[in-house]
């Protein structure tokens, strides 16, 4: 991506990257660009909290990633009609071209792209499994840069979500339920990248995530808005039915 020539204003330069952490290995230009803000996010010398508050404008996209790869999932998981009607679309184009009937072939998807396709939405939540999957390659590929740094650039994201979310005075500026959805998902989409980077994952004691507390500001709001939130903690985590987990946290996600 070639730099912007207008800085906006509080632009600040990211610290220079060590040699050998690139993001090597993720095809994906999705995942690139994940890793791109991981990168820049925990590099050092600055610690997480530090990175958090000198690239806002990063730590805002990274939310805006999480926020759509959520929302994404939310609504794949509502229309579970959707591989279905994908294999019928196949299926006709298909018949089209054994009858020749070539009706739109400009916009019609070619094979490998239909594979793809049918791979991905095979997936329960294909946009959190891509990211998550990109998150960890992230972590094995850069065996240089301590784990503790993604984590906990994990983590603080998580505690910054939570306190906006049960503290009243900042709760009182949001000023839509758009924006109380976004640090909900955002909350939710760190947690679960945790839970799969982390060694022993989000629910432990030792984790530096309060989960309780977290699924405490979940279950507060209004069960419709953050049944899909709760499942996502339920299904797509890796840790949760760990031995190291409390029966109480287990309780509270049942």
């Amino acid at each position: 991506m070639e730099p912007d020539q207008r800085r906006p204003p509080g632009f600040r330069e990211h610290p220079r990257r060590p040699a050998g952490l690139q993001g090597r290995g993720a095809r994906d230009p999705r995942q690139k660009a994940l890793q791109s803000l991981l990168e820049s996010l925990t590099c050092p010398p600055y610690t997480p909290t530090q990175h958090l508050e000198r690239e806002q404008a990063l730590a805002k996209e990274f939310a805006e990633i999480l926020h759509f790869t959520l929302r994404f999932d939310e609504l794949k998981m509502r229309n579970p009609a959707i591989q279905n009607d994908f294999s019928y679309y196949r299926r006709t184009i298909s018949r089209n071209r054994i009858n020749n009937m070539h009706l739109d072939i400009e916009n019609e998807v070619n094979n490998e792209m239909a594979n793809r396709m049918s791979l991905f939405y095979a997936e329960a939540t294909p946009m959190l499994k891509m990211l998550s999957n990109a998150t960890m390659h992230f972590v094995s590929e850069n065996k240089t840069l301590p784990i503790e740094n993604t984590t906990d650039c994990l983590s603080t994201m998580t505690s910054v979500c939570k306190v906006m979310l049960e503290t009243p005075e900042y709760r009182s500026r949001f000023t839509s339920e758009e924006t109380l959805m976004f640090c909900m998902r955002v909350m939710v989409g760190v947690i679960i990248l945790y839970d799969h980077v982390h060694p022993v994952g989000a629910f432990c004691k030792t984790s530096k995530i309060d989960m309780k507390g977290c699924i405490k500001v979940l279950k507060e709001q209004a069960p419709d808005s953050v049944e899909g939130l709760l499942n996502a903690l339920r299904f797509t985590t890796k840790h949760l039915n760990d031995e190291s987990t409390s029966k109480q946290i287990r309780a509270m996600l049942q």
